[in-house]
């Protein structure tokens, strides 16, 4: 077997070496407050995970307030299959922004092994692959520098190819995926033009600690990087209380600040919402962010005695 110290900072290393070489100023992948509850959609190696058929919904205005600024609507569902080694998923992410509609959808795919003796500690790896849709209307908004590119309005489909690693017990995990290695156009509001998008990394973490019989404290970070761009980072804190109510907070490096509240309102749903106050100039303009996302599960299978905090 793989020792587990050896692994994680190998893994590390890796993840920070890819990470070193970014540069600045570029357009990101949609960001969600909610991202420790969606992490599909960052990394194919979480597909079946959650050991039960689990459905995701949520959806997200940015910047209240602001004409043109992103709404973001996304879907996932992902299910073990009977070999509990492979899972499945599909996730469609549809980023509206200015004048341009993004959707990806992708097909999910991990299989995970031990790593240690017990068989509590798994490395899942995972694969993804789909179609990236760009439609434009230059009709909404005004452009700076308007030439014959936006007389017409552009709709482009290009495929999309995506890996991850997924590191997990049932106390903690920790992840890195490239979520697309092939060139893919997309809208750029800071050029305000359409852009060939580089490559992304994500690196994600998280630990559940027992405070007592009812309470849990998750602390979580997501690490964002493209070429072309600042490093973002998020970090949260999220508590379970008698497994039915969670409060949190979340911190987006140089950008907001978030409150997170969700009710698990039964075996089967649990609903969130999530407001972000910004922290820079933009607050002036705008009256903040919000963010809400449902989740559908099956009854969870019989050896999880609970419901899984991540």
């Amino acid at each position: 077997m793989i020792k587990k110290s050896s692994l994680i900072k190998s893994l590390i290393l890796v993840v920070f070496t890819a990470l070193l070489s970014i540069e600045t100023e570029a357009q990101q992948d949609p960001q969600f407050t909610h991202y420790m509850y969606n992490t599909m959609s960052v990394n194919p190696g979480y597909a079946g995970q959650r050991n039960t058929l689990s459905a995701t919904a949520l959806y997200r205005t940015q910047w209240v307030g602001i004409d043109g600024a992103p709404k973001t609507m996304t879907f996932g569902i992902h299910s073990p299959l009977r070999n509990d080694r492979i899972g499945l998923g599909l996730n469609v992410v549809s980023d509206q922004l200015g004048p341009a509609e993004e959707t990806s959808i992708d097909a999910n795919f991990s299989y995970s092994i031990p790593v240690n003796e017990s068989g509590d500690l798994e490395l899942s790896f995972g694969i993804k692959g789909g179609l990236h849709l760009l439609d434009t209307d230059w009709s909404k908004g005004r452009y700076q520098n308007e030439d014959n590119a936006f007389n017409e309005n552009i709709n482009l489909i290009s495929p999309t190819l995506g890996a991850g690693l997924y590191l997990h017990s049932e106390k903690w995990y920790l992840g890195f995926a490239v979520p697309n290695i092939l060139n893919t156009e997309h809208y750029d509001d800071f050029q305000e033009s359409i852009a060939t998008e580089r490559l992304h990394y994500f690196l994600i973490g998280g630990y559940v600690f027992n405070l007592s019989d009812n309470t849990k404290l998750k602390p979580a970070f997501l690490v964002k990087g493209v070429s072309g761009a600042p490093v973002i980072a998020d970090l949260s804190a999220n508590a379970l209380f008698n497994e039915k109510f969670t409060l949190g907070l979340a911190y987006r490096w140089d950008d907001s600040v978030s409150g997170l509240v969700g009710f698990q309102l039964s075996p089967e749903i649990f609903i969130g919402y999530a407001y972000d106050a910004t922290t820079t100039a933009l607050n002036n303009y705008n009256s903040g962010t919000h963010e809400i996302m449902l989740r559908f599960e099956l009854q969870q299978i019989a050896k999880i005695l609970s419901p899984r905090f991540f």
